[in-house]
């Protein structure tokens, strides 16, 4: 009677195990696009990190593509374009509702969220020879405002609006923004996203600069007009010569997916997501926020059937309203 090793029971065990795991990757893309934003801003850090942890944990090849922003990455998952795309709640609302700038009337219906990942809140940046040190004193500046179609494109022209104050807008991403500041073709940046602004930390690193957002009037008056914008404060020291905190306002930022991604799949990057925050921080800092517990920040778009798998799992029960 031939002999049965330990050893030919486990290579047996691994060999019956292996069409299961084959099937559980039944319809997984062999490469897939995630939207980020402007070089020099927190998304294009954020999501070039997550394309790479994707790639090395779950053997798809993933990549991270310069858009305009979420307006645009909410428009390229819609029409399935990219997979994935990073996304502020505001735009994303506008997107859902069939109100995007980008693709108005059309109502993005197939987005569907898959994690949380952290507030973006909004300042400004103008050298300090400018004299500009208040929202107020952008009156009649040259301001760019990010990339068309971007979280600050869309938001600070309201904020302007809001306050009654009236600049000459122009659009650009956060380096470019940044270099034409220090050369003096534009007054001031004001742009929005996860900090530290990596783009803000380098041109106070290298020349004297007011960075500021909102007074309390002012971010009182901005709240009051925009529900969906929350309270934020901005820490200090995150950049040369800024040690105090400065009050702001923010959006939360999320990861949708169109929702004909593979179930499996969405499972398996919300559980790489959220189960590996010490090597999302190594990302972006930001990554701190990126945690199931900030799941109920989402109030209207249904997380992807993936996405409610993995979190009720853990315990998290995500509203009935809410599941895609």
């Amino acid at each position: 009677m031939r002999k049965i090793t330990l050893a030919a029971l486990g290579a047996a065990a691994l060999f019956l195990a292996a069409p299961a795991v084959a099937q559980d990757k039944t319809g997984w893309p062999q490469s897939l696009t995630i939207g980020t934003a402007s070089q020099g801003g927190t998304y294009f850090i954020y999501g070039n990190g997550l394309a790479n942890f994707i790639s090395e944990k779950l053997g798809v090849n993933a990549s991270a593509e310069v858009t305009g922003g979420p307006v645009q990455n909410a428009t390229l998952v819609q029409t399935g374009d990219h997979q994935i795309g990073l996304v502020t709640m505001g735009p994303a609302y506008e997107a859902w509702t069939g109100k995007s700038e980008l693709a108005p009337g059309v109502e993005h219906t197939d987005l569907r969220a898959l994690f949380p990942m952290y507030q973006t809140p909004f300042q400004v940046v103008a050298l300090k020879s400018s004299g500009i040190k208040d929202v107020k004193d952008l009156a009649g500046k040259r301001v760019a405002v990010g990339p068309a179609g971007g979280t600050a494109a869309t938001y600070w022209p309201r904020f302007f609006e809001v306050l009654e104050v009236k600049p000459v807008v122009s659009y650009a991403g956060a380096n470019d923004a940044t270099s034409q500041v220090k050369d003096g073709l534009i007054d001031a940046f004001a742009f929005a996203a996860g900090v530290p602004i990596s783009a803000f930390a380098q041109i106070a690193a290298e020349n004297p600069v007011n960075i500021f957002s909102f007074t309390k009037e002012q971010q009182k008056a901005v709240l009051d007009k925009m529900p969906e914008l929350a309270e934020f404060q901005i820490p200090g020291g995150l950049y040369q010569g800024f040690p105090d905190p400065q009050d702001t306002v923010s959006l939360w930022n999320f990861a949708v997916a169109h929702k004909d991604m593979p179930e499996s799949l969405a499972y398996e990057i919300v559980k790489l997501v959220m189960e590996n925050n010490d090597r999302m921080k190594q990302i972006h800092s930001t990554a701190s926020e990126t945690v199931p517990g900030h799941v109920d920040r989402n109030s209207f778009l249904p997380y992807h059937p993936g996405a409610v798998r993995y979190f009720e799992e853990k315990g998290i029960q995500i509203p009935d309203n809410l599941k895609g």
